[in-house]
């Protein structure tokens, strides 16, 4: 059998990296690890579509970790998770950035260049950026099938949103109609409730009141309706203002001026002083007539009070003007009154070119001339700059208006409860985003604005005839059935689709196609059936059935109103099923200053040049571990750079000291070890605490929690590094197969266990320490199993016992610190005082012992207990928790009580039992805060009821062998600098006078122990003085070392 291969002690990650990406490559280790589980039960995942319309961000990388993890886990557990990557082609995200690249402002530039031409370029940048985000994908290790990518632009993939929209439509659920929607003017086209959503930035825009004078009844020419607005663009096409018929109104007396307002808002508009003349029903102000607020254009028969239920007192006057052109209440009401719809904006977002003071000008930057002029005609009743959130674009960032125009439309609402129920059977993570974010937004859900007056995206299937007889077709087959001709090679894109005419089936007239193309977000929450062709490619219906609906889907907190919504919405209406069950809801990645990554912030951090200086490797476990992957986090080179440092080094370095002392001794599994029982509680506690982990760790995964996956394994690289490694060190120089084959198996254990999280450096050890020397191993850990957890190899007890001797531990530390007695020089005793002390078995209190560097262990409880002075009062937050209003009686009788004898207890049992009105209250460990004060000659520390004494008396046996110790600390310098490798035996020569001498004498067995002496002599190296060494020249004197301070000179070679 082999061994080990070589593992340096210095490690560059990226290159490493690199290395395992070309083996990936020539292995084919990917393809290999879906094929070998083929037979296994599926487990489906969906590839939320990137839009590849520029160069990824940093922030890809976060959704696509986790869709690399939990497939990558799934599969080492036997399940079969195919991978399809796929790419949103359509939309307004690519049309914005072709423009920018041609230098377009507007459809009317892309008009005249050409709809062939524009979509031609948009093809072509699709195909550009999708080479971006591949070599991204690749390079942070993202298994997925990019070969066999579905793109929502390809015809196949159109011909299933075409079906998908012919069976809403025999639904009965695809409608045309007029009415207010979110519009973009610089984009020139209606936008969904869901793209609104997105798009949400703070301004500061005029907050007004107006004064309506009142024309007609019993107020006329003497009072004015106070009107408050935040657009006061709007003004320009005032129609009506709105009263609620079940609110109060006043007239009020403010200053020389009568004005009308709601009465509960009465005080926060006009003021304590405000005098109120009269009191009004608001039904009763119904068709009370006003002078409108300008003249600009015409309206007829209107300028009137109407009733509408809508109208609120939160906030404002409790009197809303009425635009019916740009607001959806306001039409409605419109409709019922039978006013006109007056809309002076064009569609580019200006006002008419002919109107006065207004005509040519942008509708936001209206605002600042109409209040001028409202102020010089004495309407202007109050200014303020009101800072809000105002919907803009989602992708070219202009504000939006609501803008009343004719769109597609799928009724959602209809719906509602089918989306509903099949929410409730969705599990999320978070589980609050179920019925808080995303349920509210179900709940509130709005018919889905389905078309764009736009070029580059999936045409709406729609042909209309002169009689207005709608033809929804569901594939180009069907178009060219329909239309007479072979139509399997057409290119189902604008312009070439709208080229087909065809009979109506009805009447026979000519249909042509109607303009407009569906939103991009039907495409992307379409694909768990179009990335099949389904239902027209043969074989479909069977892929979409074996894979529907997905396991798992997971992308950004803000796809609750993107893609999480539109995969449901569209799966629900088209096959009354949710299209997944578990979904994970990512929270933003920032910059490291707490800001959104923004090119003019400055503070961009590109993906690939983030990977090749710190790895992929310690990205990934940033963004599955660090910190709750639920909200905003900051990503930075310091983060990753302690992710390195803490985790990933740590981990390559026991690999490393693991490959060193098996190459050194020889040793490899098939040497052979104790079984389990028979080895040293250090080891069985070491494997206790693997097994315990690969049980945790699959919990975690199996919830989906890779925050405690990772603190979990980072707890347990820390442990074995740090804990067992660290005081098994002698045993691994000696090469003891006990410590080796421990450690062995813990990483191999350990590899396969990080192996989803960090794929690289594990597929690295694998093929380091696992593959060579162990019989039929998967060439690579990717293709091993996961690890089962061996239920009898976990032991709670030795669990509790070791962690009772790291707190001792720590407490020991903790006195030497305060003692400032350095830790290399022994101390004859120490006093221990901890519930479960009596019950350690020897081999763990001498852990405690040699850690401290301490000759004895004794118990506190005995002739020691009189070098502290003990003192204790009651944890009145523990106290609380379990006697509440008795905590105050508990506390004075723990007060009361004699502290030798109730720490006494507490640390025999970690229970004592207090007197409480007549009562016997039993207290713990948690219960009393004990303090134990040195006496002269001793370091103590103590927490939550434990003490460790340290007796600071120093014999001069115990000086010499501090004095070896420190002799032991230059050696080993000595060797670090001479260049020798951690494992090699040396040959040591020493001078040294007085108690030093004598030190080096009388522990010279274990100071050449300590730093691998074969020879350990006094005197100068003398006839070896030509042995080579790496400090010196072949057959030239052996460098001296030493310390002038104590006084030691010594040479030292490679034995």
């Amino acid at each position: 059998m082999s061994q080990y291969r070589a593992v340096p002690a210095q490690v560059d990650l990226p290159a490493l990296e690199r290395e395992v990406l070309a083996l990936w490559r020539r292995e084919g280790t990917f393809a290999a690890s879906v094929e070998a589980s083929r037979e296994g039960e599926p487990w489906v995942f969906y590839e939320g579509p990137p839009t590849a319309n520029g160069r990824p961000g940093t922030h890809h990388v976060e959704a696509r970790v986790f869709k690399d993890v939990f497939p990558r886990y799934r599969t080492m557990k036997g399940r079969f998770v195919e991978r399809k990557a796929g790419w949103d082609c359509h939309g307004l995200p690519v049309e914005i950035a072709v423009e920018k690249e041609l230098g377009f402002s507007g459809k009317r530039d892309i008009e005249a260049y050409g709809v062939a031409e524009f979509n031609a370029r948009c093809r072509a940048s699709v195909e550009r950026h999708v080479d971006e985000f591949e070599r991204m994908t690749e390079r942070m290790g993202y298994w997925v099938d990019m070969s066999q990518a579905y793109r929502t632009m390809d015809p196949e993939y159109v011909d299933s949103l075409w079906w998908a929209l012919q069976q809403v439509h025999r639904k009965g659920l695809l409608v045309e109609d007029h009415r207010v929607a979110p519009y973009c003017p610089r984009c020139g086209t209606g936008l969904s409730d869901h793209e609104l959503a997105q798009g949400y930035e703070t301004v500061v825009d005029p907050s007004v009141y107006v004064r309506f004078p009142v024309t007609g009844g019993e107020w006329a020419g003497r009072a004015s309706l106070l009107v408050w607005t935040t657009t006061p663009w709007t003004l320009v096409s005032n129609t009506a203002v709105a009263v609620n018929p079940a609110v109060d109104y006043v007239v009020a007396r403010a200053g020389d001026e009568l004005l009308v307002v709601a009465e509960p808002l009465l005080r926060a508009v006009l003021g304590e002083e405000a005098e109120v003349v009269a009191t009004v029903p608001g039904r009763e102000l119904e068709r009370t007539t006003y002078a409108r607020p300008f003249d600009l254009v015409e309206v007829p028969d209107a300028h009137y009070v109407v009733l509408a239920d809508y109208v609120t007192v939160e906030d404002g006057t409790g009197l809303v003007h009425q635009s019916p052109a740009f607001g959806a209440d306001d039409l409605a009401v419109a409709k019922a009154y039978g006013l006109a719809v007056v809309n002076p904006v064009r569609a580019d977002g200006t006002f008419e070119a002919g109107l006065p003071l207004v005509g040519g000008l942008f509708f936001k930057d209206a605002d600042t001339p109409l209040v001028e002029d409202l102020t010089e005609r004495g309407l202007l009743f109050r200014h303020v700059a009101y800072e809000h959130s105002y919907p803009h674009c989602w992708r070219c960032h202009t504000a939006l208006l609501y803008y009343a125009q004719p769109s597609w439309y799928i009724r959602t609402t209809a719906a509602k409860d089918a989306l509903l129920r099949e929410n409730e059977r969705t599990t999320w993570h978070p589980e609050n985003v179920k019925w808080g974010r995303y349920g509210d937004w179900l709940k509130n859900n709005i018919d889905w604005s389905l078309s764009r007056n736009r070029f580059w995206g999936t045409p709406l299937p729609i042909w209309r005839c002169g009689a207005g007889h709608l033809t929804v077709v569901g594939s180009r087959a069907e178009l060219g059935a329909l239309a007479g001709r072979d139509l399997s090679a057409l290119d189902p894109h604008r312009p070439y689709v709208d080229e087909v005419t065809l009979p109506c089936p009805e009447c026979g007239e000519e249909a042509v196609r109607v303009p407009e193309v569906a939103d991009a977000w039907f495409d992307s929450g379409s694909m768990p059936f179009a990335q099949w062709g389904y239902p027209h490619l043969p074989g479909s219906r069977e892929r979409f059935e074996r894979a529907y609906p997905a396991d798992f889907i997971c992308e950004a907190i803000d796809q609750t109103r993107g893609w999480f919504y539109t995969l449901m919405a569209v799966g629900t209406l088209v096959f009354d099923r949710s299209s997944y069950e578990d979904v994970l809801c990512l929270g933003h990645i920032l910059a490291e200053d707490g800001r959104k990554m923004s090119k003019h912030l400055g503070n961009i951090l590109e993906p690939i040049p983030l990977m090749d200086e710190h790895g992929a490797d310690a990205l990934r476990w940033f963004m599955a571990a660090s910190g709750s992957p639920w909200v905003a986090r900051r990503v930075g080179h310091g983060a990753l750079q302690e992710i390195v440092r803490k985790v990933l080094l740590t981990y390559w370095n026991t690999v490393a000291f693991q490959s060193l002392y098996a190459r050194t001794a020889g040793w490899t599994p098939a040497s052979g070890a104790p079984s389990a029982a028979e080895r040293p509680l250090l080891d069985r506690w070491a494997l206790s605490e693997a097994h315990r982990l690969a049980a945790q760790v699959d919990a975690a995964l199996e919830a989906f929690d890779t925050q405690r996956a990772g603190a979990l394994l980072a707890a347990f690289v820390d442990d074995l590094s740090n804990w067992y490694v660290r005081r098994s060190r002698r045993r691994f120089w000696q090469g003891e197969p006990a410590a080796l084959a421990t450690l062995h198996e813990c990483l191999d254990l350990l590899t396969r266990l990080m192996a989803p999280l960090v794929p690289f450096v594990t597929e690295r050890v694998w093929q380091d320490l696992v593959r060579p020397v162990t019989p039929g191993a998967p060439a690579s850990v990717h293709l091993a199993a996961w690890p089962e957890a061996d239920p009898a190899l976990v032991d709670d007890a030795l669990a509790g016992r070791m962690a009772l001797v790291r707190r001792l531990v720590e407490l020991g530390r903790a006195a030497r610190a305060e003692s400032k007695v350095r830790s290399r020089q022994p101390l004859g005793r120490a006093l221990v005082g901890a519930a479960g002390w009596a019950d350690l078995p020897p081999e763990l209190r001498a852990q405690v012992a040699e850690e401290l560097n301490v000759v004895e262990l004794t118990g506190l409880d005995g002739s020691g207990g009189d070098l502290v002075d003990v003192s204790l009062k009651a944890n009145f937050r523990s106290l609380g928790k379990r006697f509440a209003q008795r905590t105050p009686r508990v506390a004075a009788a723990v007060a009361a009580a004699g502290p030798t004898a109730l720490v006494a207890a507490l640390r025999a049992s970690g229970t004592a039992t207090v007197e409480v009105d007549g009562e016997q209250v039993e207290v713990g460990t948690d219960d009393v805060v004990v303090t134990e004060a040195p006496r002269e000659g001793w370091a103590v520390a103590s927490d939550a009821g434990e003490t460790l004494a340290l007796d600071l008396t120093l014999t001069p046996a115990l000086r010499r062998a501090g004095l070896a110790r420190e002799a032991v600390r230059l050696v080993q310098e000595a060797r670090k600098a001479s260049g020798l490798e951690v494992s090699d035996r040396i040959a040591l020569w020493w001078e040294a006078e007085g108690e030093l001498a004598e030190a080096l004498e009388e522990h010279g067995a274990l100071v050449a122990d300590e730093v691998l002496a074969t020879a350990f002599r006094r005197g100068e190296p003398g006839e070896h003085a030509a042995t080579p060494s790496p400090g010196g020249s072949a057959g030239g004197p052996l460098p001296q070392h030493g310390d002038a301070d104590l006084g030691l000179r010594f040479w030292l070679t490679r034995a």
